[in-house]
């Protein structure tokens, strides 16, 4: 039982059910300056905790949107524009 719990966590691992989007293939110099970009976000209001660049070349965050709630957002790191986000309601 033990063996087939595992065997099925490493799929969804390996088949990428759990991976985050896939944002760019851009060549990172193309990409938007990434200090930039966070203070363009605070400036929109976004508290940032956490602002990593992800294994499918995106830029996210994990923080606050300006209405206080809880959001973890992709964002195309060329254009700048959210890929897919979740909202704590």
């Amino acid at each position: 039982m033990r063996n087939l719990l595992l065997l099925a966590v490493v799929s969804l691992f390996s088949s990428g059910v759990l991976a985050g989007p896939e944002c760019t293939t851009t060549d990172s110099s193309k990409w938007l300056d990434k200090a930039k970009f966070q203070e363009d976000l605070k400036a929109q209001g976004y508290e940032i905790k956490v602002f990593k660049v992800t294994d499918g070349n995106c830029y996210e965050i994990y923080g606050w949107n300006k209405d206080k709630k809880k959001v973890e957002i992709y964002f195309d790191p060329v254009s700048g524009k959210p890929v897919k986000e979740e909202i704590e309601e």
